[in-house]
């Protein structure tokens, strides 16, 4: 018998699959931190004392209609390219040799992030969900499977404004690549079918304006083209 609800539950989140007419549906999505050196002593830290470290945005943060809409009374709003990591299965305490048996593909993703709010969260100690987990904030491509083009640990990542290169580095540049990253969160919590994994970004972030547009690349994936939109 099928379950009743006493209100409809809201729709699948879900990522289109390049060449496929199915989805991949979204479960949590993870986004880890200071993943790039470069990127951490951008924002002011010590790349070589932290291990791997994440939070989460809701599924409502997902967009993937190729528009960012800019917060309402958002002042300052920076783009971060990064390696989107899709998994099929899950589990805790996964080892880090085993981590990419659960990866079902890979794509481009954007964490955009309220950088004003988190500064000023930051300071007081708060939690940076109001920052980084509003709504339309992870603009993702389509993914890739792995049994395509295999597990990338190095090939370029860029982020252009209007044509112009804002980031730029090679996935390889990633202090935790992503079988620890799997590692690390399963250690924390047991993952699951349909979770992503945003594995952080490099240098050169900045505030984005309506009207940009916004072309993010992974070497070997499909390009993110955003248009942001006051």
């Amino acid at each position: 018998m099928a379950e009743a609800f006493v209100i409809p539950p809201p729709p699948t989140a879900s990522l289109a699959v390049e060449g496929e007419t199915a989805r991949f549906p979204v479960g949590r999505i993870f986004c880890i931190g200071r993943n790039y050196a470069d990127h951490a002593r951008e924002m002011g830290h010590d790349p070589d004392r932290e291990p791997p470290f994440f939070f989460m945005k809701p599924v409502s943060a997902l967009a993937t209609d190729g528009i960012f809409r800019l917060p309402r009374g958002a002042q300052e709003v920076h783009h971060e390219v990064e390696l989107m990591v899709a998994l099929k299965s899950g589990g805790a305490e996964i080892a880090p040799e085993e981590a990419l048996t659960h990866v079902f593909g890979y794509g481009v993703g954007l964490d955009m992030t309220r950088r004003d709010l988190q500064a000023a969260a930051k300071k007081l100690g708060r939690p940076w969900e109001t920052a980084k987990g509003f709504d339309g904030s992870a603009p993702c491509g389509a993914l890739v499977p792995a049994d395509r083009i295999g597990h990338p640990a190095k090939g370029a990542i860029s982020l252009a404004v209007d044509g112009e290169i804002r980031q730029k580095g090679d996935l390889g540049d990633m202090i935790w690549g992503a079988p620890d990253l799997i590692a690390a969160i399963s250690r924390a919590m047991a993952l699951r079918p349909g979770d992503l994994i945003l594995t952080g970004t490099p240098a050169g972030v900045g505030a984005v304006r309506p009207g940009d547009r916004l072309e993010a690349r992974i070497e070997g994936l499909e390009a993110l083209v955003v248009e942001v939109r006051g």
